[in-house]
C-alpha cells in the first residue's frame, strides 16, 4: 500500500461531500446566509492547519470506520445537523462518486488531476471568505509540493491502493443507473472509447523495429472503440485549465439522487462478524482517530446561531424509512478518544480526559 493516499482520499471525498451537501441546502431553501455558514464551517474544520499536518504524514490507510468517523465528525461541524440515515447515504454517495472518478481516470498521475478540480470548487465556495481561502491555498500549495515529484509508478502505487480500499463497495446510486454507467448490481461499466490517456498514441498500428532500433514494418488492425488523442495536458499548479472532468461538480443542475442496497446485502451480516475479530491494528488506528480528531478545532456553535436538520432524502418518511429498515448489523457504537494533546494521544476507554464520544459507524458494505 502506499503511504502518500490518504491525503487524496481524504480530500477528494471531502470535496464529493461538500457538492452533496450544497446541493441539499439549495434544495431544502436554507436562507442563504446560514448555508454559506454552514459550508464556510465545514471547509474552516476541513482545512485546518494542524489537521492537514497530521494528514500530510506517510500513513497507510485505516478501515472504513475510521474514516467515516472523521467525515461524521465534520459535516456536524457547523450548525447543521443530520440524522443516521441521511448521514449514511452522505457517505454513500462521496465514495461511489470518488470510486467512479478513479476509475475512469486516463492515468494514475490523473488522479491529482481530480483532487485538484475538487479544491478549485471548494475555492468557488468559499471566494468571498480570503481568510478560509488561505487555508484552502495552503494546502493546495503542500498537494503540489508532495506530489508533484512522484514517479508515475508512484502514482500508480496510490490508484491501487484507492481500488483496494473500494473493491467491496457496490452502492447503486441513481444519476450512475440513470446514465447507464452502472448496471443493477451497484458495479460501474467503463467505456471502450474517448480520449486515451496524455502522452499516448490512439492504438490500431503495431510498429516493428529490427535490433538497431529502426523502425521496418509497421501493421494496422481495427479497434472496437473510438479513441481520440487529447489536446494537451491539464495543468499541475495551483491554477489553470485541468482539462480533466472528473472530480467537478455532478450536482450544479438540479438531479434526484438516490442510493440502493445492491443484491447481495444479504452478506451484511458475514462482515458485521468479520469485524468482530479482533483487528492487531486497533490501537494504532484508535490513535490514529485520536490525532485527526485532536486537530479537527470543531467549536459549539453560539447561542444566537439557531441550528437546523438538513434531509438528505426527498420526505421525512424516506429518511425516517430508510432508519428503520437499515441492518442491525450497521448500528452505531461509541467510542471514547483522548486527543488532549495532538502529538501524544492515547486511548483509555475508562478515564478519558478529553472526552469525545463519536459514533462509530459501519458504512454499507456490499460484496
Amino acid at each position: 500500500m502506499s503511504a502518500r493516499t490518504l491525503p487524496l482520499l481524504f480530500l477528494n471525498l471531502g470535496g464529493e461531500m461538500l457538492y452533496i451537501l450544497d446541493q441539499r441546502l439549495r434544495a431544502q431553501s436554507i436562507p442563504g446566509e446560514k448555508a454559506r455558514k454552514v459550508m464556510n464551517d465545514i471547509i474552516t474544520t476541513m482545512f485546518n492547519k494542524k489537521f492537514m499536518e497530521e494528514l500530510f504524514k506517510p500513513q497507510e490507510l485505516y478501515s472504513k470506520k475510521a474514516l467515516r468517523t472523521v467525515y461524521d465528525r465534520l459535516a456536524h461541524a457547523s450548525i447543521m445537523r443530520l440524522n443516521q440515515a441521511s448521514m449514511d447515504k452522505l457517505y454513500d454517495l462521496m465514495t461511489m462518486a470518488f470510486k467512479y472518478q478513479v476509475l475512469l481516470c486516463p492515468r494514475p498521475r490523473d488522479i491529482l488531476l481530480v483532487t485538484f478540480n475538487h479544491v478549485d470548487a471548494i475555492k468557488d465556495f468559499i471566494y468571498d471568505s480570503p481568510g478560509i481561502m488561505n487555508q484552502v491555498d495552503e494546502t493546495f500549495r503542500r498537494l503540489i509540493d508532495t506530489y508533484s515529484c512522484l514517479s508515475d509508478g508512484e502514482f500508480q502505487l496510490i490508484r491501487q491502493t484507492l481500488l483496494i480500499f473500494f473493491q467491496d463497495m457496490h452502492i447503486r446510486v441513481s444519476i450512475f443507473l440513470k446514465d447507464k454507467v452502472q448496471n443493477s448490481n451497484g458495479r460501474f461499466v467503463l467505456p471502450i472509447s474517448g480520449p486515451v490517456p496524455w502522452g499516448t498514441e490512439v492504438p490500431g498500428l503495431i510498429r516493428i523495429f529490427n535490433h538497431d532500433g529502426d523502425e521496418v514494418k509497421r501493421t494496422e488492425f481495427t479497434t472496437p472503440g473510438n479513441y481520440v488523442t487529447p489536446q494537451r495536458e491539464g495543468s499541475f499548479g495551483l491554477y489553470g485549465d485541468r482539462v480533466l472532468k472528473l472530480g467537478t461538480n455532478m450536482y450544479s443542475v438540479s438531479r434526484p439522487v438516490e442510493t440502493h442496497m445492491s443484491g447481495s446485502s444479504k452478506n451484511l451480516a458475514s462482515h458485521a462478524k468479520e469485524n468482530i475479530v479482533p483487528n492487531p491494528l486497533a490501537k494504532e488506528e484508535l490513535n490514529f482517530l485520536a490525532r485527526l480528531l485532536g486537530g479537527l478545532e470543531i467549536k459549539n456553535p453560539s447561542g444566537s446561531d439557531t441550528g437546523f436538520r438538513l434531509n438528505l432524502f426527498t420526505t421525512d418518511e424516506e429518511e425516517e424509512h430508510a432508519a428503520l429498515t437499515r441492518p442491525e448489523e450497521l448500528s452505531y457504537k461509541v467510542i471514547n478518544i483522548e486527543a488532549t494533546q495532538v502529538r501524544t494521544a492515547h486511548f483509555r476507554p475508562l478515564i478519558p480526559i478529553a472526552r469525545l464520544a463519536k459514533k462509530w459507524v459501519s458504512p454499507k458494505v456490499v460484496t
